[in-house]
């Protein structure tokens, strides 16, 4: 499995809590995280428990303070661990709730996804292969939603506030993770 430490302070300072599995709540284990060590991963970090809230895809490395994380705050309350796949990629995308209106499949990469799909707003997908990441902007930028196979019948069930979703990549672990 994979091994993650985090520390309440920035530079790896200040009191530390070590997570080798996922955790649906680390409240109890420290109550700022300004510092993290990835010793093996990838992760997903989410700034609510039970994997709700904002989140952060991490691979392997150190990062000093939340900045480096592309953080918005101090705040991690829940993580899971990301088992390593290798295998094919596809996703559907919905302009509508509940897999309605105008549909698009992709296999690769979308670095923009309203040049492509004509439409700034994805109200539901459908992940058949592969793990895929959705990002708020273009060009892999912004707020970022990590994305298991299933069904997603409304923007809230991949954990945004908004189905604006700019761009996005497949989750592939010999590339960047």
């Amino acid at each position: 499995m994979g091994k993650i430490i985090f520390y309440e302070d920035r530079n790896f300072q200040g009191r530390s809590y070590e997570c080798s599995t996922d955790s649906s709540d680390l409240s109890s284990y420290f109550s700022r995280c300004n510092s993290i060590r990835v010793e093996s991963g990838p992760w997903v970090l989410y700034e609510r428990p039970n994997y709700m809230g904002y989140q952060y895809i991490l691979r392997r490395g150190e990062y000093p303070d939340f900045q480096r994380w592309m953080g918005y705050n101090d705040n991690i309350r829940s993580c899971r661990f990301i088992l390593p796949y290798r295998g094919t990629f596809r996703i559907q995308i919905y302009e509508r709730e509940d897999f309605r209106g105008q549909m698009m499949e992709f296999t690769e990469d979308c670095p923009d996804l309203h040049e492509e799909f004509k439409y700034h707003e994805i109200h539901s997908c459908t992940v058949h292969e592969g793990y895929w990441i959705f990002y708020e902007q273009p060009n892999f930028r912004g707020r970022q939603y990590f994305l298991r196979p299933g069904e997603y019948r409304r923007y809230l069930d991949w954990g945004s506030m908004s189905s604006k979703v700019g761009s996005l990549r497949k989750m592939e672990f010999h590339k960047s993770f």
